[in-house]
Order: C-alpha cells, then structure tokens, then sequence
C-alpha cells in the first residue's frame, strides 16, 4: 500500500505531473471565473492584515511591539500560512473521502496516498493569497528598520520556507485524526486557523495556558514570533536565548517528522468502507 512518504521515481513524477496539469486545464478552462476566483480569495488574507492595522488604530503598542514590528510577524504568518494552504490544505478534504470511502479508490492506484490526496482539486485560485502574502512579507521587511546583516537576510529567506513546512505538517497532522474519528473537521479548523491568528501577534499577547500550549506545546512561536525577534534584533520579553530565534527551521522540521509519522500511522488505521 501506498503511504505517499517515499521518494518517487521518474515514471511516478510523471503521474503527478499529469494529475496537476489536469487540475490546472480543468479550473483555468472558464479565464473570467477563475480571475474572480483568484481575487475573491485574496480578500481573507487583507482581511487578516486590516484586523492589525484595525487594533493598532486604538493602540500604540500591543504586547509590547509597536505596528512596524508585529507587522514582520504578520507578514511571515501571511505568506507561510497562505502557501502552505495552497499546497497542502487540501488534505482538509481527507474527512470526507473517508466517509464516502473514495479514499479507497486512491490507496488502490501505484501512487503515493498523500501526494494524490494534494493534487485532486489542487486550489490553484489560492495561489493570489500566496503573491499577497509575499507583498505583505516584503513591505513589512522593508520598513522595519532592520539592521540587515548576512544572517539576517538568511533568516528572512529561510523562515518563511520553514514557516510553510510546519503549517503544512499542522495540516496533514490534523487530518490524519479523520482516520480514527470521522467527525474531526472542526477539531483541525481549531489548531489550523487557530495556529494562523495566534502567529499573528506577538505572543506577549496571549497568558497563561493557552500561551504555554499554542507557543512552546505546539511549536507556533517558532512560526513568525521568534524569527521576527531574531531579525529586528530584540530580547525576548518572555526570557528564551537569543538562539531560539534562529530555531524555525529546526522545528519545522520536527513538526515535519511528526506528521509524517501520524500519517503512516493513520494510513494503517485505515479500513476501507467494503471491509
């Protein structure tokens, strides 16, 4: 049986490509509807940065940082999230293929589970919140007075790819629970979009538990807010090392092993709905 983890050959390269350039012929065949598929969707991501711009209209400083430098962690948060969507939130679709048992007809094909899974309906339309996103990252870059040094620039170029691979690994991780419990989209929604507001702000914002569970039980302070205060060259607030602002790509990649590892797991769950 197929898991969707190994590496794939040439043939099976092949197959992807064929299966995405399908989607892609099949959403772009109507141009008109697909251009106000493209911007309709960039309209939740301006609604996240307007919801700060918003809070920052009352308010000089929130959690301690100023409009300029939550907005790098807006911006990352923005572009990581969006991207990551892009590519791989539409495992979300995982609960009901379940259910149908149309997951059944995908382990049957000499393909990877999950790739198949990614590329049938590949939402091509969100690949506008992605471009804004970016601008977004770029704008807030540029105008937060960053003392740019050779790190520095690494960092901004590595962490939103890190912040992409743990959102995604949040995605497929949280779907996996549909093998075990059908009913689990909301579950998944909670941490997913959850995840996306909470890297939002700086953590200084939220107490007690919830900051304790989302930020370090979880991992979404290494998503924008530790590498926000490693490029704007600030102390943590909270008292983590200085080092803890260079550590995304490192728990990306643990969050990475994670969902590999419930995905292997959930696959094996799996009983088809003939069985």
């Amino acid at each position: 049986m197929a898991y969707g983890v190994a590496a794939p050959s040439g043939g099976t390269l092949a197959a992807y490509r064929a299966l995405l350039g399908a989607q892609a012929r099949s959403q772009t065949a109507y141009r008109t509807s697909f251009v106000v598929d493209l911007l309709g969707n960039v309209g939740a991501t301006v609604f996240d940065v307007l919801t700060v711009l918003v809070l920052y209209g009352v308010t000089r400083e929130l959690g301690g940082f100023t409009l300029r430098e939550t907005l790098v962690m807006v911006g990352l948060t923005a572009v990581a999230f969006a991207t990551a969507d892009l590519l791989v939130g539409n495992v979300e679709r995982l609960p009901r293929y379940v259910r149908t048992g149309l997951l059944d007809a995908v382990l049957l094909r000499p393909l990877g589970a999950l790739p198949q899974l990614l590329l049938m309906d590949l939402p091509l339309r969100k690949v506008s919140r992605a471009i804004f996103g970016l601008a977004v990252w770029i704008t807030a870059l540029a105008t937060a007075g960053i003392d740019w040094t050779p790190g520095r620039v690494a960092l901004a170029v590595v962490a939103p790819l890190a912040a992409v691979v743990f959102f995604g690994s949040v995605f497929v991780a949280t779907a996996t629970v549909s093998f075990f419990w059908v009913e689990s989209g909301e579950l998944a929604n909670s941490v997913t979009y959850g995840g996306r507001d909470f890297t939002s702000y700086p953590v200084t914002v939220f107490e007690g538990w919830f900051r304790a569970a989302f930020a370090y039980g979880l991992g979404f302070a290494f998503v924008s807010y530790q590498p926000a205060l490693a490029l704007l060259g600030r102390a943590d607030p909270l008292g983590l090392p200085a080092w803890a602002g260079w550590a995304a790509p490192g728990v990306a990649l643990l969050a990475l092993a994670g969902a590999t590892a419930a995905w292997r797991v959930g696959v094996r769950h799996y009983r088809s709905t003939g069985s």
